[in-house]
């Protein structure tokens, strides 16, 4: 007997289905052309992520549309309630109509993926039956989907989004990248050393994880990206994307404006505790930067190298014998109009040519 237009689609088609939400879309669009009542549907998927414990893709077949739901972590705020959960729609397709769910879960895992559908009306036998059968077919090309986007969360944790993208769509052999313009910054923690050595290590860490926080945050927030955490040190690109650096240098100064607040609460909450401060040095300089493969024939690195790179970790050590938190070159300095304050030129380690050296009014 040949398979239904569902059927064959989940053999045939659906594990080239770029998304979670395009999976859950089509499939209740062809259920529902097979003669399916459907009012709505959902997808569950477990996500390998440092937040996130599981993704929710909510579809409504009026409209079409798909909305996502995440759950989080335990600890962690919930964008469906408090309780950290974002449940496996049940809750959601159960307010949009009156009658029972059927949900399966895909596969033989108690924890894999799991499909809900709720109808108009109470599923006839058959109906229940058919949605059962399609939940098989869709255990392999879930499989796939699963593996793909287990696969860009975790590089998107370990390397950030667009280096994460850059690495899935360009193969793996050194030299392969891009020259790209962006403003640099790099953010490093003073006197780490000294406390590393007076410090548990559990402590150390808790402050590690406490800065990096605090740091990439504000620069995630403003549209940057972190390209490394080197130690106690952050090294993050805002890259130029209009032509016009200004933007990308206006958000960097947003973003250590953001972390500089950030630290200052922090500051605060360690005296309370009897903890010392945590006081850093950030630079931000503008140019152009090689951004992509380097390493050894069989073990690569993506990362961002240049002159560029550079000039602005060599600027971020004189914050201290400048006795500045901030320090921008003068580069950055011409394109942006945020008013700033000239420290004169300054000698680099390393670099040939004098640095014209500004910085940020203290607050």
């Amino acid at each position: 007997m040949p398979l239904s237009a569902t059927l064959a689609w989940l053999v045939d088609a659906a594990a080239q289905t770029p998304t979670p939400e395009l999976f859950l879309a089509r499939l209740g669009e062809r259920l529902i052309e097979d003669g399916t009542p459907l009012a709505g549907g959902a997808l569950t998927l477990a996500s390998p992520h440092p937040l996130i414990a599981r993704r929710t893709w909510l579809w409504r077949a009026e409209s079409n549309e798909v909305i996502e739901a995440l759950g989080f972590v335990a600890g962690a705020h919930s964008a469906m309630g408090a309780d950290g959960s974002a449940g496996d729609g049940r809750r959601w397709l159960a307010g949009l109509v009156d009658n029972p769910v059927h949900e399966d879960v895909v596969g033989l895992a108690p924890d894999g993926p799991r499909l809900g559908w709720v109808a108009p009306r109470p599923f006839t036998p058959a109906e229940a039956e058919s949605l059962r059968e399609a939940a098989r077919f869709a255990a392999p090309p879930l499989t796939a989907l699963t593996a793909r986007a287990t696969l860009t969360a975790t590089l998107e944790a370990y390397l950030g989004r667009r280096s994460a993208a850059r690495v899935l769509a360009g193969p793996l052999r050194r030299g392969i990248g891009e020259t790209i313009e962006a403003a640099l910054l790099f953010a490093d923690l003073r006197g780490f050393t000294a406390l590393s050595e007076s410090t548990p290590p559990s402590e150390v860490i808790s402050a590690l994880d406490a800065w990096f926080d605090r740091i990439a945050g504000s620069v995630h927030a403003f549209g940057g990206e972190v390209l490394k955490f080197m130690g106690d040190g952050v090294l993050a690109i805002f890259p130029v994307a209009d032509g016009s650096p200004r933007n990308a240098c206006d958000a960097a100064l947003k973003a250590v404006a953001a972390a500089r607040s950030g630290m200052a609460h922090l500051d605060e909450a360690r005296t309370r505790d009897g903890l010392p401060p945590l006081p850093f040095g950030v630079a931000l300089h503008l140019g152009a930067m090689l951004w992509g493969n380097i390493g050894a024939a069989d073990r690569l690195d993506f990362t961002a190298i240049g002159p560029a790179v550079n000039l602005v970790s060599r600027l971020e050590g004189l914050c201290r014998p400048l006795d500045r938190t901030v320090l921008i070159s003068g580069a950055f300095a011409a394109a942006t109009t945020v008013p700033l304050i000239p420290l004169g030129t300054h000698a680099l380690r390393g670099i040939a040519a004098p640095c014209a050296v500004f910085s940020v009014a203290d607050y």
